[in-house]
Formats: C-alpha cells, structure tokens, sequence
C-alpha cells in the first residue's frame, strides 16, 4: 500500500520564513526555529528548508543557522538553496541537514548531481524542479527561483536528473504556488509516471 509522506516546505528569506504567490509578493512569516519545532509536534515525516535569496549571491550557506535548526529539527532536514559546490555540500551535512535540494545548480552544472550521489548516496540527493506550463502543452522548467527559462521539459529534465543520480524530485508549480488551489494533479503524475524514484509535489 501506498504511504503518504508529509514533507512541509519552508521558505526562507534573510531573517526569517516567508511565504508568497507565484514566487513573488513575499510576506514575513515568523522566524525558522518556533516552525521546526511546531512540524517536531505534528509529526511529519520530513522537512525541507530552501534559501529563495541564496542564488542571488555568491556567498556560502549559513552553516551555523543550520547546525541550530538542525539541533532542534526530530526528522529528515533537506536543506537548499545558492549550493554550487561539493564542499558546501559537506559542510551542510556536517551540520545536520540530512539531504540537500539542487535547482538553478543542475542547469548550469548538472555534474554535481553524480558527484554528490557517488560520494554520500543518491538518498543525498533532492533535485528541485520549478515548473510552469508551455504554451505547446507540458511544462517548462525554470531556474533562479523562477526568473530564467532554461527552455527544459520537465518530464525530460526529470528522467535525466533520476540518470545522473538523484535520489528523489521537487517539483513545484509556479503557478499554483500560495494560490490555495491544491496540487497540479496532472504536472505531478507526469513526473511520477516519468521516473522511479520519489516525487515531492509541492
């Protein structure tokens, strides 16, 4: 039987976590700490933290935020966000995240993907895709928190990220993001459909 995984998804800008609508507009929501320990008490299976600003700058992860919420976070923490290179990747799991998501990175060294998998496994290894629809049908994926088309097929980009390595896809809806207007049903069995490994609709 099938088993529902609830992976919550948590924006963070700066200071704290926001949210928005169509990855704009963004709003405070409150800082990263007390959140963790709410979803601790829910019970999730799973949580995933993504720097949306990180790609903006060529500045490390904050590894010593991490490593706090790391100290207070029960379950699987997927950290994400401006990741380019191996070494950031080390030092993210040293201080405690579990997994690490990669986006705008696979486009433009789709490489790192192996790397991360051959050193610390494919379970390592979160591939996020940004998605909107085409004009021709299909979705298109998008880098840079949604700014830049790459000019990607999503089911495509899918099957090659599951080639070079990675353990598990988010796929998000751009358009459907903080609308309220639940899951795009048909983007995401087109992805399941598409690879073997885990999908993460959000």
């Amino acid at each position: 039987m099938l088993k529902v995984r609830v992976i919550p998804t948590l924006l963070w800008k700066q200071f704290g976590l926001v949210k928005g609508v169509g990855f704009d507009s963004w709003r405070r929501v409150g800082p990263v700490l007390p959140a963790i320990k709410v979803y601790n008490q829910r019970e999730v299976d799973e949580l995933i933290l993504v720097d949306i600003v990180a790609h903006t700058s060529d500045d490390d992860p904050d590894y010593e935020s991490i490593d706090e919420f790391g100290q207070d976070c029960f379950v699987p923490l997927t950290v994400g966000g401006g990741i380019t290179r191996m070494e950031q990747v080390q030092r993210l799991l040293r201080a405690g995240a579990d997994k690490v998501s990669l986006n705008t990175v696979c486009f433009e060294r789709p490489e790192l993907v192996t790397e991360i998998a051959d050193r610390h496994g494919v379970q390592c290894v979160v591939a996020s895709i940004d998605v909107r629809p085409s004009e021709g049908g299909g979705w298109s994926c998008f880098s840079h928190a949604g700014t830049a088309p790459t000019g990607r097929d999503v089911v495509a980009w899918a099957r090659e990220l599951e080639d070079r390595g990675a353990g598990e896809i988010l796929v998000t809806s751009i358009d459907r993001d903080g609308t309220m207007e639940g899951y795009d049903l048909a983007l995401s069995e087109a992805v399941v459909s598409a690879v073997s490994i885990p999908v993460i609709a959000s």
